[in-house]
């Protein structure tokens, strides 16, 4: 097998959608010698800022001279970019083997009862990050938590970013009901961390945690309670290379972690600031200056905090700047509302679909844009190719949205080294 066949066979489970419920998972696992039981985990979950302080974590303790594992997800060009170790990309001959060595598993399973790709690659990088010998890995779940494929480990700790609405057609279409889906990685005993707002959400959260006779530590956007030796890092804006205000408070949670753990991995506080100062997360406020002088911003907000959060970060670091945006989202987002939250920051703006089944028709889009902006000009684009030829004179880009977008957009400007034809991976079906 090369690759391209192991990415085609990574393909054919696709058909069998998405999975909720551990059961296929712990079973792969133990077939697989059950690695998770060789590691330990941070396991992160929540729907906002989730990839942004696994990369914090990882950033953090990598520079404490850790070797760490990094399991995320989706990816925005190449597959390889969910599993990573001391943020290198899994090696293409890596992959292509352990699709080869699962294979046989997955044979042992009925034929009613496929597994999906996510399972599958779950316990791929539990596999591969056992083999490396990883001292830590930060564990990304995949959609909500309680019945998602990464709960099947027991970590150090437990991090819930926020809660937010997102995704309800499978996590439920309250706060408290996703907050119960989020919670559900909370073990026995295992210290939580939350930056979690939203009084419902937390209160769920809290029963949970007393349920579990859990520690939980809440972290707050204004830095309180202090975070002991690493409070003037949090407060230190200048440490951390991604852009938001959002992020300061990604980072406070990270620290939180990190000083949580402490007794189980000291990491001194000048190996934090080194990691904070390197941390890197593509496609997330990430600005880009072409050969010619173009600026071009690059933001997966895909959901209503998420554009709330771009808005905020482009009135505070361009207040002077109108740029154009090029916007597609996927139909079961709630783009109309992002639509709403973003069309007063332009002047210009062209809407494209996503390469995606699940794509928002671009005429429609640009009916939401032209309803709360009549001022602006509105373009809907045939794709992306399309949106960055009509824009190539424009001083300054957003390219906001889908993260699918966001990934495409990255492989048209030439910023990524990953291979093509794999943005595809990350389509999924829940099955009812």
């Amino acid at each position: 097998m090369n690759y391209p066949e192991a990415i085609q066979f990574l393909y054919g489970l696709q058909m069998f959608g998405a999975h909720f419920g551990l059961e296929n998972t712990f079973k792969l696992a133990a077939l697989a010698g059950n690695p998770q039981d060789k590691l330990r985990f941070i396991h992160v979950a929540g729907t906002n800022g989730k990839g942004s302080t696994c990369a914090m974590l990882e950033s953090i303790y990598r520079a404490a001279g850790l070797r760490v594992g990094l399991f995320t997800s989706p990816h925005l060009v190449s597959f390889r970019e969910r599993i990573q170790v001391s943020r290198q990309l899994i090696p293409e001959s890596e992959l292509v083997r352990l699709v080869e060595e699962f294979q046989p598993l997955l044979k042992q399973f009925p034929a009613d009862n496929h597994l999906t790709l996510f399972e599958v690659v779950t316990v791929m990088a539990l596999k591969f990050f056992a083999e490396q010998k990883c001292d830590l890995v930060i564990w990304e779940t995949g959609l909500g938590g309680r019945l998602d494929a990464t709960n099947i480990v027991t970590p150090l700790a437990n991090v819930i970013t926020n809660i937010a609405f997102d995704h309800q057609q499978w996590l439920g279409d309250t706060l408290e009901k996703i907050a119960a889906e989020k919670a559900g990685i909370i073990k026995p005993g295992v210290p939580v961390i939350t930056a979690a707002e939203a009084a419902t959400a937390l209160a769920v959260i809290k029963n949970v945690v007393h349920e579990k006779n859990a520690p939980l530590t809440i972290v707050a956007a204004d830095g309180n309670p202090p975070l002991n030796q690493f409070t003037a890092l949090f407060r230190d804006a200048a440490t951390l290379p991604l852009l938001g205000d959002h992020q300061k408070l990604n980072a406070a949670l990270a620290l939180a972690t990190v000083e949580v753990l402490q007794k189980q991995i000291p990491v001194s506080a000048e190996m934090v600031h080194v990691g904070l100062e390197n941390v890197n997360w593509p496609g997330r406020l990430q600005l880009i200056t072409t050969a010619d002088g173009q600026k071009i911003l690059l933001d997966g907000a895909h959901n209503i905090d998420g554009a709330k959060a771009l808005r905020a970060a482009l009135e505070k670091h361009f207040p002077t700047i109108r740029p154009v945006i090029i916007f597609g989202a996927l139909a079961d987002k709630q783009w109309p509302e992002i639509c709403r939250t973003l069309a007063p920051l332009a002047a210009r703006i062209f809407t494209v679909p996503v390469a995606s089944e699940r794509t928002a028709e671009a005429g429609e889009l640009a009916a939401a844009f032209r309803a709360a902006n009549p001022e602006a000009d509105i373009l809907a684009c045939k794709n992306m190719a399309e949106a960055l030829i009509a824009g190539k004179d424009e001083a300054f880009i957003v390219i906001t949205g889908s993260l699918y977008l966001v990934g495409e957009a990255l492989e048209l400007l030439g910023h990524s080294p990953a291979q093509t034809g794999e943005r595809g991976l990350n389509e999924w079906t829940a099955k009812r």
